[in-house]
């Protein structure tokens, strides 16, 4: 364990290690509306709690001339002057969605509750695009959503697991607080791509970027509840993490 890694002060290099590789920092609506040059990367994050964290990494980015992508799950957490300050700062937002999972599989129920938080995000933010929330305690997947109804009909350019061919482009989630743990993930997952199993900690990615190894098309994943600079938050989160990956673990293996 890096006693660095996932400490919100590790992130500037991180930034700059890909930038001085020639890459490309854009949002996941200029992906797929734009065209990109051949060497980028898209940031996104799904924010579902400790708002001000995503907050922190929005200020960082701008303040290196970086614009990136955050998806807010509308729950207790939920914080308008955190999204408009974010928005203010000249970064994508988007709805993280829960509703399926939230509503137990109630179709009926989850698309109605879809509309709301998404009007509801609307009122204050731009939303073009989702990402949908894996609820791993749930066995309703949220982008069964879909099966039923199409998010096109309601201004929708994109979502990420519907829309990037991850046969191109490289995909890294900080899912269970590593960067190579796909094997405790039930849903924050993709079914193509190449696996780098020396991607563990931050800094191996600062590594491969600085050597120039890393593939030209990335898709990064944050979780910025994982991610502080406070020793006391930073340790209690990475205690809740190991245990959270321990039932993750036995659920993977149970099929679950």
């Amino acid at each position: 364990m890096l006693k660095t890694d996932f400490k919100q002060e590790i992130l500037p290099g991180l930034y700059k290690s890909l930038k001085e590789q020639g890459y490309e920092f854009i949002t996941f609506g200029d992906f797929l509306t734009k065209d990109s040059k051949n060497k980028f990367v898209i940031l996104r994050h799904d924010v579902e709690r400790h708002y001000p964290n995503a907050l922190k990494f929005a200020e960082i980015q701008h303040d290196l001339g970086i614009r990136a992508t955050y998806f807010f799950r509308m729950s207790k957490h939920y914080n308008e002057d955190v999204i408009k300050r974010i928005t203010s700062l000249g970064h994508e937002t988007g709805y993280h969605y829960d509703d399926l999972s939230k509503c137990h599989g109630d179709y009926q129920k989850a698309i109605g509750r879809f509309e709301g938080n998404l009007k509801k995000l609307r009122n204050i933010t731009e939303v073009k695009t989702i990402s949908m929330d894996g609820s791993p305690l749930s066995k309703y997947d949220n982008r069964m959503l879909w099966d039923k109804y199409d998010y096109s009909d309601y201004g929708i350019i994109g979502e990420p697991y519907f829309d990037v061919d991850y046969k191109e482009v490289f995909y890294l989630t900080d899912t269970g607080r590593r960067w190579n743990a796909s094997h405790l993930s039930l849903r924050d997952k993709v079914k193509e791509g190449i696996v780098l199993e020396q991607l563990k900690h931050t800094k191996d990615i600062i590594n491969l970027a600085s050597k120039g190894t890393l593939p030209d098309k990335l898709l990064m994943t944050f979780h910025p509840q994982r991610w502080t600079n406070n020793s006391p938050a930073w340790i209690r989160e990475i205690i809740w993490q190991n245990l959270k990956n321990q039932v993750k673990w036995v659920m993977v293996k149970t099929g679950r």
